[in-house]
């Protein structure tokens, strides 16, 4: 339970410091200007990382007993941000970001008492560094996880959502192993990312400057090191898997400097992500691609936890080779995605075959509009029992409905979304676990079997439609998706009711296929008003039955 409040408030305070602070940030000079080697072309304010810095501590201060370790990392984070802020606004010298970054990290390892101790079966039985060796380790380590984090931030949504899969996984496994504090702190850090993605997942309103990028960094170095360097089972080599992609992004670029003869230090357009947008992938295709990559190093984080350290650096050494490989066979091959100015075309889908087909997406888009609207009936109907809070929801609903569709047409697309945001979780829940006696089990598989169909016709509506303004998938729809779909059903992850996995599983499905609908629906298209207002009443008339 506290770490759903804690998730929440992170959330809420993140998307409500956003809007604020962005107001500030021009009268401020926080204000990140265009250059050749950036993607933007008008200045973005960069106050998104003050916002989920506090949206990340105030639920921990109020939830979490302060102890030397907690005050250490609170006091080196603050050390990051605020030096990052003032980097955001008059762009110091590296030499300076330097200094502030080793000042944060030896808060934490002097006085937090976080450092790199030992690395297991690397070294002879037992063999523990001493402080002369520990302390400069564990601040070369913290410091480049810093960077490479910050070096990262190239595109929208990046830095931010490969932080976030890490963050997942750092909570989770914190969690698995019995560290609450970690786990408290990981997913107060994880709402303060998801409030902050919902501005800068392409195209960005707002970025989290450096004082957003390093925080996120030395915030994932220090709670890795929480995770494996305690009296736990976890390999000592997880945190490379857990911040794999920015570490190898980090040195393959360092490293391709060096040899060209340039500082290692020196900004250039040669990190992962220029690489897929030379290869021809969009800016939204190129954040997707990284993602997944994150997954995949993040994948054998979990698979190789319980290994020996000695098979975590073999992995991690040949994964990063391969995909190193990838790049550079791409580069020598002069392979492209698509030519310089091409669009992806439904006709390059796997529907090609259907394309241009009018009747086609006629029956699709049919099909998704009266199954999503049989199916939300359905579950109204089946669900045994309702709450005295969700007849009266209803109730207020119908008036809503009909007030908009007469007073302000052109509102009622938000309404329908609020009605729809607030009765799906409800309504699946309540016909998921609590559905009437005379539900066999072979009907309550059919009801699973149609949500599936849904998908099916969801994507087939998005790969035929024509239309240039309804719904589009964006990376954090698909950073969502690997997080709540993906990791919960990961080998050796067991979730402890299995009905949940079920529910929110359908939620999702609800949610996105009635996005698509509203988003190809036109504005006097009254089906869904009504469709709608039909599942309210069945709710309404079991109050009375």
């Amino acid at each position: 339970m506290y770490i759903f409040i804690v998730f929440s408030l992170s959330l809420f305070l993140t998307i409500a410091l956003i809007p604020i602070m962005k107001r500030m940030a021009f009268r401020m000079n926080l204000v990140d200007e265009p250059d050749e080697r950036k993607v933007h072309v008008l200045p973005m304010p960069r106050s998104g990382g003050i916002s989920m810095a506090l949206g990340a501590i105030v639920p921990v201060l109020l939830w979490i007993p302060i102890d030397d370790t907690l005050r250490a990392v609170i006091i080196g984070c603050a050390v990051i941000v605020v030096f990052g802020m003032v980097d955001d606004i008059k762009n110091l010298k590296y030499t300076h970001k330097l200094i502030a970054q080793i000042a944060g990290a030896l808060v934490v390892i002097l006085w937090g008492g976080i450092k790199i101790s030992y690395l297991g079966n690397l070294l002879p039985s037992n063999f523990v560094f001493p402080f002369i060796i520990s302390v400069p380790l564990t601040l070369l380590f913290i410091v480049g996880v810093t960077n490479a984090i910050n070096l990262s931030d190239g595109l929208d949504g990046l830095a931010g959502g490969i932080s976030m899969l890490s963050f997942v996984s750092i909570g989770f496994m914190a969690y698995q192993s019995g560290n609450m504090q970690l786990a408290i702190m990981s997913t107060a850090v994880i709402g303060a990312i998801l409030g902050f993605l919902r501005y800068n997942t392409h195209p960005a309103v707002v970025f989290m400057g450096d004082a957003g990028s390093q925080m996120l960094g030395f915030l994932g170095a220090v709670f890795t090191l929480m995770l494996t360097q305690c009296s736990t089972p976890y390999s000592q080599i997880t945190p490379l898997f857990l911040i794999g992609f920015p570490i190898l992004d980090t040195l393959t670029v360092m490293v391709e400097r060096i040899v060209n003869g340039v500082s290692p230090f020196k900004p250039d357009k040669n990190h992962f992500h220029h690489k897929l947008m030379k290869l021809g992938l969009h800016h939204s295709e190129s954040v997707a691609t990284i993602y997944l990559l994150q997954s995949m190093f993040i994948g054998f984080a979990f698979s190789l936890r319980f290994h020996s350290n000695g098979t975590n650096l073999i992995a991690f050494i040949l994964l990063s080779w391969i995909t190193i490989s990838l790049f550079e066979i791409a580069r020598a091959k002069r392979f492209r995605f698509r030519t310089k100015g091409e669009k992806m075309s439904p006709s390059q889908s796997i529907f090609s075959f259907l394309g241009g087909d009018k009747f086609s997406i006629r029956f699709f888009f049919n099909s998704l509009k009266w199954g999503l609207s049989i199916l939300l009936f359905l579950q109204s109907i089946i669900s045994k029992d309702m709450p005295e809070y969700m007849t009266a929801g209803a109730i207020l609903f119908i008036v809503m409905i009909l007030v908009v569709r007469k007073i302000k047409p052109t509102a009622k697309k938000e309404v329908l979304r609020v009605a729809l945001y607030c009765t799906i979780p409800l309504l699946t829940y309540f016909s998921t676990t609590n559905a009437y006696d005379w539900i066999t089990p072979n009907m309550a598989v059919i009801n699973n079997g149609l949500f599936i169909v849904m998908v099916f016709f969801v994507i087939a509506t998005l790969n035929l439609t024509k239309r240039q303004k309804g719904f589009r998938v964006n990376p954090l729809d698909f950073l969502i998706f690997i997080v709540i779909i993906v990791f919960p059903n990961l080998p050796s992850i067991h979730m402890q009711d299995t009905l949940l996995k079920v529910v929110v599983a359908k939620i999702l499905i609800l949610f996105f296929s009635y996005e698509v609908l509203l988003g190809e629906l036109r504005q006097e298209d009254v089906f869904v008003d009504i469709s709608l207002m039909a599942t309210f009443a069945v709710i309404v008339a079991k109050s009375f039955i």
